[in-house]
């Protein structure tokens, strides 16, 4: 595998992304996501579930372990990490249609 920083951050964003999108918006294999979901209901760690940009904050801080040459460095790979998160998730987000607005109002 490549070494080159920038290859190992894009992998860590796209990580922290697809693990948070899994547990936040998906059912998962044979449902396991939602059953957990569900058996977690309105609990702190079932709410967390419920929210995208909670919830990357949690995957994104042992990622950002991961990448980080030392403690000084952490926050700023964490907070960098759920913030792509945050980003892609805004940007793939599909849940408004921009035909539902009229023309102009897009």
């Amino acid at each position: 595998m490549a070494e080159e920083p920038w290859f190992r951050l894009t992998l860590a964003v796209l990580a922290t992304w697809r693990l948070t999108h899994l547990l936040a918006a998906e059912d998962g294999p044979w449902d396991s996501i939602a059953s957990l979901r569900r058996a977690l209901g309105n609990s702190f760690f079932g709410k967390l579930m419920d929210c995208f940009y909670c919830l990357s904050l949690w995957v994104a801080a042992p990622v950002a372990c991961l990448l980080a040459n030392n403690w000084k460095e952490w926050p700023l790979f964490w907070l960098a990490l759920s913030g792509a998160a945050c980003l892609l998730e805004r940007a793939t987000d599909h849940a408004v249609d921009p035909q539902q607005f009229p023309p102009g109002k897009g």
